[in-house]
């Protein structure tokens, strides 16, 4: 007898309908399974011939029956373990120790030897999928439950209905009618703002008023930020003290990033899902690390730090070639990793928090500190900074040595953090509203015409912005970004038009 059960596969951060087909006829004993799956489905014979045995029903394994399982398309790589119920329940159907009907279900997950299910990675990208094509129902261990319930926030959900079991005998019982399961009640809140931040504010960070400044501007607009200085003067503070003054996820958001972890693996239900996320890696990883690739070709750093911000500290000693391939998704807010077999698109909006000393040893043209360093070593260290990448970031801040006055002063704790994330949170609101009917949320997304239609200025700013251009301190692309970022000054200030001082404060932040 033939059995066909539906289940899905991934790829990137998408899932695709996956038909699972169980031939089981009588014949010399033997299980075999065709459609270009990996080690970890090849070996789903024996986790399922022990499960079905430990639940009293006849394993593969004990009959004189020959097998054959097909994952269609057979064109499509299957990897992972979450096809092992839907290859246990066809088993199960094609040899008549059971009877369902599958049509309008997909089916996942893991099975332990005794029969008990173990979750699964992507849960919300095939529930997204099942909603997508119409399923009434998706089948998946219990512990994924919560995360599939994200489907929630999709526009196109259309009830499908979500149940978890604990393990195989329960999945009969259910499917054949002689089990209801309640469905879980899903609780937003559950998920947004949840989480504790890193434990690091704006207030702890002395002096700097400039750059705290620059680090308002950048949030508030998701505006590339490059902060340079000495050694010890506050970078990487600076940087880390952006997570206490990020807003709190949109609901929209929420479902973006929920799909991108929970496809790479993240458990989302962590107390720490729920914040915008905040990526630091090390200067030493590699392209595919930061960009994304590998086999099986996995989301990258820039992908995880969707929404939020990507810290890339010490700057200059990060690879070449992982500089340089940073220039696509910073225009244009998504990567797009080409295999010989692969052609994935990657979501990757995030904005890019860098910092570097001026030169190898930190002190180029500090009054109090002599730099030991040659004028080639400084020439290039500055090289690996390209003008095409520099380009590309909107706000540049110096990072001054401090005095002791400002290191013993005593500032009043958290009252300067909560201000700043309510102003930006404010700015943030107003660009939502103004970029609603475009699809988009901040200021730093705006395309050329929409920064025509919404950052109108005065005769004097444009002369001012036309000196800048014509004497070749702002490219093409630098006039547009400043004009996004006069758009953000004005956001936190509440003004609904941009003002002559507005591009005056862009334009400063310009300067290198």
């Amino acid at each position: 007898m033939l059995a066909k059960i539906f289940s899905g596969a991934l790829r990137g951060i998408q899932a695709q309908i996956i038909e699972v087909e169980v031939s089981a006829n009588q014949g010399l004993r033997s299980f075999s399974v065709v459609g270009l799956a990996d080690t970890a489905i090849k070996e789903a014979k024996e986790r399922i011939g022990s499960a079905i045995k430990n639940i009293g029903l006849k394993s593969p394994l004990q009959e004189t029956r020959k097998v054959v399982v097909n994952l269609a398309p057979a064109s499509l790589k299957k990897e992972g373990s979450h096809y092992d119920l839907p290859i246990a329940l066809g088993y199960l159907l094609a040899s008549e120790q059971t009877n369902f009907n599958p049509n309008d279900k997909i089916i996942l997950g893991e099975l332990a030897l005794n029969g008990d299910l173990r979750p699964i990675k992507g849960a919300l990208s095939f529930a997204l999928l099942a909603s997508q094509k119409g399923f009434k129902q998706i089948i998946l261990p219990q512990e994924n439950v919560k995360e599939a319930s994200l489907v929630r926030l999709s526009a196109s959900q259309n009830n499908l209905e979500i149940i978890g079991l604990n393990n195989l005998k329960q999945a009969i019982f259910f499917l054949e009618g002689q089990l209801t399961i309640n469905q879980s009640k899903f609780v937003l809140a559950d998920f947004i703002g949840k989480s504790a931040s890193n434990g690091i504010n704006l207030d702890w960070v002395k002096g700097q008023s400039h750059s705290k400044r620059g680090l308002e501007i950048a949030v508030a607009g998701g505006h590339n930020l490059f902060l340079q200085g000495p050694p010890g003067t506050g970078k990487t503070l600076l940087a880390k003290a952006a997570v206490s003054i990020m807003p709190d996820l949109a609901s929209e958001e929420l479902l973006e990033l929920a799909q991108i972890y929970s496809a790479s693996g993240f458990n989302i239900s962590e107390p720490w899902f729920g914040q915008r996320p905040f990526r630091a890696p090390h200067h030493s990883a590699s392209e595919p690390t930061i960009i994304g690739g590998g086999s099986p070709v996995k989301a990258g750093e820039i992908t995880l730090a969707h929404r939020g911000i990507l810290f890339l500290d010490e700057f200059p000693e990060f690879h070449r070639d992982v500089l340089e391939s940073l220039r696509q998704p910073l225009e244009q807010g998504e990567i797009t990793i080409q295999r010989a077999k692969t052609n994935l698109n990657l979501p990757a909006r995030f904005f890019l928090i860098a910092s570097a000393n001026p030169c190898p040893c930190g002190y180029y043209n500090e009054p109090n500190k002599n730099c030991t360093c040659a004028p080639s070593q400084v020439a290039a260290y500055r090289r690996k900074m390209s003008g095409p990448l520099m380009d590309r970031m909107d706000i540049f801040c110096w990072v001054s040595s401090l005095k002791y006055e400002h290191l013993v002063g005593e500032p009043d704790i958290d009252k300067e953090t909560m201000a700043v994330k309510q102003n930006v949170a404010l700015a943030r609101n107003r660009q939502k509203e103004r970029l609603r009917g475009e699809g988009l949320f901040i200021n730093a997304e705006m395309t050329p015409p929409l920064i025509k239609k919404h950052c109108p200025i005065d005769n004097v700013s444009q002369e001012m912005l036309r000196k800048s251009v014509d004497s070749g301190d702002l490219s093409g692309r630098g006039y547009h970004r400043v004009l996004k970022v006069a758009r953000t000054i004005a956001d936190l200030a509440g003004r609904e038009n941009i003002e002559l001082k507005d591009i005056t404060e862009a334009l400063s932040y310009r300067q290198r």
